[in-house]
């Protein structure tokens, strides 16, 4: 969209659809674009190296690139469909960050590697923790402009 197609659906009142990957949306897009490699790769090559050895782990990361994934497609996507789609993925990823990561806490044993959301994701500074939260934040925002 250039600047004067704006120019003209704002002077005729239609609502411009939110870039999602603008602004603090481009550092989310990088973000998830980061984990989405890093939690594709490290699944793809635990899978291919020792999968018997934790297969419930590596199944783990690979879903989890997975959701990244996504979300990093909705958020270059943009749009209200993908917004909505993007919101509903963080929250199922916060869902997840929870759960494994209580789970590795009060279990250790349940798991025989660690994966991306082992120990609310300490082994990634915490940020699968922040990443879900922030995004969140971000797309509710986006809702409103």
């Amino acid at each position: 969209m250039t600047d004067t197609d704006r120019t003209s659906s704002a002077a005729t009142g239609e609502k411009q659809p939110f870039d999602l990957g603008t602004g603090p949306g481009r550092v989310l897009v990088w973000f998830y674009g980061v984990f989405t490699v890093a939690a594709a790769s490290r699944s793809i090559v635990q899978m291919i190296l020792d999968f018997g050895k934790a297969p419930l782990a590596y199944v783990l990361s690979a879903v989890a690139a997975l959701v990244y994934g996504f979300i990093t497609y909705s958020l270059v996507r943009g749009g209200e469909k993908a917004r909505r789609s993007a919101l509903v993925c963080c929250a199922a990823e916060l869902l997840g960050v929870l759960v494994v990561g209580t789970w590795t806490m009060a279990e250790p044993s349940a798991f025989a590697d660690a994966t991306v959301w082992s120990d609310f994701g300490m082994g990634y500074l915490f940020i699968p923790v922040i990443l879900p939260v922030t995004g969140m934040m971000w797309l509710r925002r986006a809702r409103t402009a």
